[in-house]
């Protein structure tokens, strides 16, 4: 004697569209080697990022001293001085900048006229990811 059961069309059709545990420990491992592959390329590329920007702020920067200096003989004594007319700035043709950029680590850019690095010129520079003046990670406008 045979026993039949019959399930209902649905039941089984739920069971044929169901993952395996194999199936889904499968997949769980290979985003797992993916990730482990991809997260720390990406991390590596946020700093780098930074530090491309900071470069790019510290250019552009540059370029309004350029201008203040080309407009009236002499460089200012302070960033502030691109923004905000000085006493001292007759042919001030400004502001040379919207508002004063801080560094992608969130510091102000520190100037200096006249420079220790550029006594003819000046020194302009982001103290870095570590937030620290005078150590290896400042970036300056007269580093690379």
């Amino acid at each position: 004697m045979k026993i039949q059961i019959r399930l209902p069309p649905t039941a089984i059709r739920n069971y044929r569209r169901a993952f395996t545990l194999v199936e889904m420990l499968l997949v769980i491992t290979i985003i797992g080697i993916l990730a482990a592959l991809v997260i720390p390329k990406m991390v590596g590329r946020s700093e780098q990022a930074r530090l491309a920007a900071a470069h790019a702020d510290i250019s552009s920067i540059k370029t309004a001293l350029d201008a203040y200096e080309v407009d009236n003989g002499f460089y200012p004594k302070s960033l502030q001085d691109l923004i905000q007319q000085p006493n001292n700035a007759r042919n001030w043709h400004g502001p040379y900048l919207d508002s004063l950029p801080v560094d992608p680590w969130g510091n102000p850019y520190v100037y200096a006229f006249p420079g220790r690095h550029n006594p003819n010129g000046f020194d302009l520079s982001s103290v870095g990811p570590d937030g620290k003046a005078g150590t290896e990670d400042d970036i300056g406008n007269w580093t690379k």
